[in-house]
């Protein structure tokens, strides 16, 4: 409704108006139409009183006969202003006088008075002339000689035209008088409710226009106080409210100082613990990678050697703890290193059968040894992801289905929906109830694990793949019930079949006789290292510095084709700046790679700006053999191209 929006005065306004408007109009309609029907019937009656007059006059005449008094007696009756006419009538209707206009007879009855409207300003009245007895009854005493009858009763009939001029007049002018009036009492009244509205709106504008500056946080307003009762209260109460809320705003305001000032200090108390305990994790964990990083290699090397039973079965249990120290560290690296964002994801098409019988070689031995069926069904589907991260995704999923499946069967599939390609991994196993499912896929969550079993796992593979999941925009949805199993789906897009002509980067070269060149300060280390080098054919130089190995080079008087250095090295110079000064001095095209104890982003990002391959330790042999191979076989197809284009320009020589 519109009246809904209007403000508080004109509300008051109307209120005050409209009844006594209504009112006013109401009375001066009603005494209007009552005064002009009382002048109606003043003339009505005027006229009445004047047809009775002239009947009463005219009754000797007409029992006479006399015609000449009848005219005498219209013309005289025509000197009132409101007659028009005057006619006199007999008996027989027949007209006998007349003055001013004339009109036919009415034909009343006896006793009976006609009023007529004739036109719309004429008004006839008709008033029979009726016969009086008198005492003297010889007048009418009947004679046997002539036969004379009684006077009839009715000797005719008087009717007067009475103009209504002067009432059309008289009602005019009432109603002017009545509409002057009725202004009158409306502007009065205007200005009565006005006044009225003001006295009563202005205050409540004066507090509405406060409340709405104290909503606004503008604590210092007043309201003036006018009249008096509620408004006066009300005003007086707003006021003693804005005054106890700047005083509240004001205590308030020196707490969150003094808050805002102690979280700071806080604040600033925590970074700088959190960047004690960043450097301690860093320093701690590069001095943990380089003992791990020794380890693995001498176990390796020691690995080649011809042991009996009892020393094989022995490295064979060092190094599987060694190797769970590293799956460990491996995981906290990729978490960190997801999480800091130096990860990026190269996506483009590639089939999943290759990966899948990948899946179903690598970990039928493990399935076996637990009793448990994996199936890897055969697919012909390709998909539009990131090659290596969409692996780690399943391989995570996998070893997730084979440790929490206690007996039953272990399944890999991969459906096609419209556009997209689900990939499940179904599992048998203990199952997870529905509240704990969105916990799994955090840090460190087993939920069959409370002695946190190392063999169970370490409760970080579901939340490298949700991690991956995010990088990659796959979807992921899981599906459980409590002993009844698991089914992890990946929801990937679908990729066209592509002719892919690409060689298998798995597939390794021989290192006999390569010549690699190693920087690394920590003597442990790089002692591991080379021995893992020569056992696998290399020919190593190495030095603990850029200038130790620069010497070492020149002493043994050859070039390097790999180079490996740590990133943190004695001196003003790290890994990196090694590998550059070495390609000045050996050509631009030497492999280098970058090992390194720290898991800090920095580096990774300094090495990727570079282009340097980087390994963290400790690192695995399989996985340095294969960068060392990698490096290589780039290294020789370099060559050779250059040889070809020489060879080509001495011939066009």
């Amino acid at each position: 409704m519109i009246w809904l929006n209007w403000d508080i005065r004109t509300r008051v306004l109307l209120v005050a108006l409209v009844p006594t408007a209504v009112l006013g109009i109401l009375l001066t309609i009603l005494l209007t139409f009552s005064r002009l029907h009382d002048v109606e019937d003043a003339l009505v009656q005027r006229g009445q009183a004047l047809a009775r007059q002239l009947a009463s006059a005219s009754e000797f005449g007409l029992f006479s006969g006399n015609t000449d008094a009848l005219a005498q007696l219209a013309s005289s009756a025509l000197t009132n202003s409101d007659l028009q006419g005057v006619s006199i009538f007999d008996r027989d209707h027949k007209l006998v006088a007349v003055a001013g206009l004339q009109t036919h007879a009415a034909g009343v009855v006896d006793s009976v008075s006609r009023i007529e409207q004739v036109g719309s300003n004429m008004l006839r009245i008709a008033e029979p002339v009726r016969y009086t007895p008198t005492t003297d009854e010889d007048l009418y005493t009947l004679t046997s000689d002539d036969q004379r009858a009684a006077p009839p009763s009715s000797l005719g009939e008087i009717v007067v035209l009475l103009s209504l001029e002067p009432l059309q007049s008289r009602k005019r002018s009432q109603m002017l008088a009545a509409i002057g009036t009725l202004l009158i009492v409306l502007a009065a009244t205007a200005a009565l409710a006005a006044l009225m509205s003001r006295s009563v709106s202005q205050p409540i504008r004066h507090i509405a226009r406060a409340v709405t500056d104290i909503g606004r946080g503008r604590l210092d307003v007043s309201v003036p106080v006018i009249g008096g009762g509620s408004l006066r209260q009300l005003a007086e109460g707003l006021n003693d409210m804005a005054q106890r809320l700047k005083l509240s705003r004001e205590g308030l305001e020196q707490q969150v100082s003094g808050a805002t000032s102690e979280l700071r200090e806080r604040k600033e108390e925590a970074e700088r613990a959190n960047l004690a305990k960043s450097r301690f994790l860093a320093a701690a964990s590069h001095d943990l990678r380089q003992p791990m990083h020794a380890l693995g290699l001498f176990i390796a090397e020691l690995a080649d050697k011809p042991h009996n039973d009892d020393t094989r079965m022995l490295i064979e249990r060092i190094s599987a703890s060694a190797e769970a120290m590293e799956n460990l560290l491996d995981s906290l690296l990729d978490i960190s290193k997801l999480d800091a964002g130096v990860v990026t994801a190269n996506p483009r098409p590639f089939a999943l059968g290759p990966l899948f019988e990948r899946i179903a070689s690598e970990y039928q031995h493990a399935a076996q040894d637990k009793g448990l069926i994996l199936r890897v069904r055969p697919s012909a589907y390709w998909i539009d992801s990131d090659p290596l991260l969409f692996e780690r995704i399943l391989l995570n999923l996998v070893t997730n289905a084979l440790r929490y499946t206690p007996r039953g069967a272990v399944m890999v599939t991969a459906r096609k929906r419209g556009t997209r390609i689900h990939i499940e991994v179904r599992d048998s196993g203990i199952g997870i109830p529905q509240e704990a499912q969105d916990s799994v896929f955090q840090e460190f969550v087993q939920l069959d694990n409370a002695a946190r079993d190392r063999s169970k796992g370490l409760g970080l593979g579901l939340a490298i793949v949700r991690r991956l999941a995010e990088l990659l925009g796959h979807h992921i949805t899981l599906t459980s019930l409590p002993d009844r199993g698991s089914i992890f789906s990946v929801e990937v897009r679908a990729a066209r079949p592509i002719e892919n002509k690409a060689k298998d980067e798995r597939a390794g070269v021989d290192l006999v006789g390569l010549i690699v060149a190693i920087v690394d300060d920590d003597a442990l280390a790089m002692e591991s290292l080379a021995g893992l080098l020569r056992a696998w054919g290399c020919y190593v130089v190495s030095g603990e510095s850029l200038h130790a190995l620069q010497h070492a080079l020149a002493d043994n008087d050859v070039a390097p084709q790999v180079l490996i250095s740590d990133f943190r090295l004695p001196g003003p110079h790290n890994g990196l700046e090694v590998i550059a000064a070495l390609r000045q001095q050996f050509g631009p095209g030497l492999p280098g790679l970058l090992l390194s104890g720290d898991t800090g982003p920095e580096v990774l990002r300094q090495a990727t700006d570079l282009g340097i391959p980087l390994l963290h330790k400790p690192v695995r042999p399989a996985k340095l053999r294969a960068a060392i191979s990698h490096l290589a076989v780039s290294h020789l197809a370099d060559v050779r191209a250059n040889s070809d284009a020489h060879t080509g320009d001495s011939a066009t020589a």
